[in-house]
Order: C-alpha cells, then structure tokens, then sequence
C-alpha cells in the first residue's frame, strides 16, 4: 500500500473516532445527582436510563423528596417523582438523557427541565410496547416553554 493512502485512510478512521470518544468521555464526566424516594422503582429505571446514556450518577434516598423540590423550586405544576441537578441545572421527572444533553450543549438561562407526571413510554416508565406522546419542559423565571417532544 502507498504511504499517502495508508496516512489518508488511517486519518480518515481515526479523526470520527475521536470526536465520537470525546462526547462520550464528557457525558460520563458529568455528574447527576438524583434525589428519590426509596419505594419508587421507575426512578431507579430513569437512573439507569442516565447510566446506559454515558451519565455519572449518584443517588441519595429520602421519604422527603418534596422538601428538595421546594428548596430547588421546582414549579408545582411541573413535578414528578424524583428531582435531579446536573451543573446548576434541576431536572424533574422522567427527562430523557438526549435532553438533557441539549440542555447542557445550549446552556440557556432556565432552572431546568422537566416532564411533568409520569408518562408511559418516557425514560423509566416503558410498558413494553406501549408509550404516549409527552413534552420536556424548560422552566425558569422568564416562564415555562416546550424545550422536545417525545
């Protein structure tokens, strides 16, 4: 083989490869930390959602996961079971990990994301084939607006 095409092809291989490494070496240097209630086992399935997307996660159990929400204010309208923060972020709900690396790629100035409820077929609420339409909610002092739909 040439010498010019042997460096080409190599390079050719080897510079996707390395960009496609880095996101994912980000994604698992990037901290969640969950709060959720012992007894919920959809909150575990969303935890390992986060984990299967690249995401470091670290749980802390609580039967008082409304006191979190409250002093990270979380809007009434917008709650769930369990509440996360992510580099200054609050996530609430069953937010998939896509979005939550949108969030952390645009950087706007919000307090979060969430999906409000539990809507069958997001991220740790699968019933087998089942699944129904939701929205991710950005959320933050200036209101409230659609940031995906699923």
């Amino acid at each position: 083989m040439d010498r010019r095409l042997f460096i080409g092809t190599l390079a050719a291989v080897l510079i996707p490869a390395t960009s496609v490494l880095g996101a994912v070496s980000t994604s698992q240097d990037t901290l969640i930390a969950v709060v959720r209630s012992p007894d919920c086992g959809c909150c575990g399935a969303w935890i390992d959602h986060l984990r299967q997307s690249g995401f470091t996660v670290e749980e802390t159990l609580t039967d008082d996961v409304e006191a979190f929400k409250d002093e990270h204010a979380v809007p009434q309208s917008l709650r769930s079971c369990h509440t996360a923060l992510v580099e200054g972020y609050v996530i609430e709900g069953h937010v998939p990990a896509d979005a939550v690396r949108n969030l952390l790629d645009q950087r706007p100035d919000a307090g979060g994301l969430a999906v409000p409820g539990m809507p069958i077929g997001s991220p740790g609420m699968e019933m087998g084939g089942h699944s129904e339409p939701f929205e991710v909610i950005l959320w933050g002092d200036s209101g409230n607006s659609v940031f995906a739909r699923y």
